[in-house]
């Protein structure tokens, strides 16, 4: 992450060029091999807490399970396969509620999946553990026990996970590194959807923006009483876009422009707070996804 200061009285947006990161190691505790480059992380400890990542794996497989915080995955290349969700091709949008079951995944062995991946705190308020703290809990449970299929399963000479836990032998793996960071059992919030969203853009119109000039909107989706949003913004070449902050990502994914006196191109990333705004302008014919983040003011504990 490059957080840039203040443009334009910005003091608080952040602004990334993905082809600048390098890539880490990914998920260890699924099955297959992973890595990603960090663009995007929110405040650890807190409900607004979120991390982005481009994450590419091979071979990848999960068992069917859920988790207590929302996520939304954009794919760029490869197709996955979410089990009785269906799949995932290159330029569609996926939508994981909280709570909601969705897999297995599966993948091809020989071929690439890279998606742009979006997890956060969601309107139950139950937050979402940064990326560190899950990597020191795996590094301590692999003390504990093992972790195989995306499960972690006890070993039979260890009482429980810690103490105040469920104690159960074998967990899904996400869920035993939340215990264990957390030093409680898991109770996840009742899931508003029944299933996952998987989101065909290219089944939305165009809508002309009636006040910026070469600028189309395909609204996707607003979500939960938290307005969780996807959106994609089509810019003309030579035409101007503002982006607008209310805790706001902005992804270019097409095209390329310019920002002040940088350049925008594929992958640049924008993080915008509230009343926060930038102009992008078009060099080429560009698309931009756009990620509202939720809101989470009701939440006392929100900082």
């Amino acid at each position: 992450m490059v957080p840039i200061g203040s443009i334009d009285g910005n003091k608080n947006m952040e602004f990334v060029q993905s082809d600048e990161i390098t890539f880490e190691g990914g998920t260890s505790y699924r099955e297959g091999s992973s890595r990603h480059k960090l663009l995007l992380e929110g405040k650890s400890g807190s409900p607004g807490n979120y991390s982005l990542v481009i994450a590419e794996c091979v071979g990848r497989y999960s068992p069917r399970h859920r988790h207590n915080f929302e996520q939304i995955r954009f794919q760029i290349e490869g197709e996955a396969c979410y089990g009785r969700a269906g799949k995932l091709s290159a330029g569609m949008v996926g939508y994981y509620p909280e709570a909601v079951h969705y897999g297995p995944q599966t993948q091809d062995a020989q071929s690439i999946l890279s998606t742009l991946v979006l997890q956060c705190g969601g309107a139950s308020g139950s937050g979402y553990i940064s990326r560190k703290e899950s990597d020191d809990a795996v590094k301590a449970l692999n003390g504990l026990g093992s972790f195989k299929n995306g499960v972690f399963k006890l070993s039979r000479d260890v009482d429980g996970l810690v103490d105040g836990t469920s104690g159960k032998r074998n967990l899904d793996a996400a869920q035993a590194i939340w215990e264990y960071v957390n030093k409680k059992p898991m109770i996840y919030p009742v899931p508003s959807f029944k299933a996952p969203l998987l989101i065909d853009p290219t089944h939305y119109e165009w809508k002309s923006s009636n006040n910026q000039p070469g600028v189309a909107e395909r609204r996707l989706g607003t979500f939960t009483p938290a307005n969780t949003a996807i959106k994609m913004v089509k810019v003309s070449a030579c035409s101007h876009l503002q982006l607008t902050g209310g805790r706001d990502i902005y992804f270019v994914y097409q095209g390329n422009g310019q920002i002040n006196n940088t350049t925008a191109r594929f992958g640049t990333t924008i993080y915008l707070e509230p009343k926060e705004n930038l102009n992008f302008t078009a060099k080429t014919d560009s698309v931009l996804l756009n990620i509202h983040l939720p809101d989470l003011q009701y939440i006392k504990t929100f900082e």
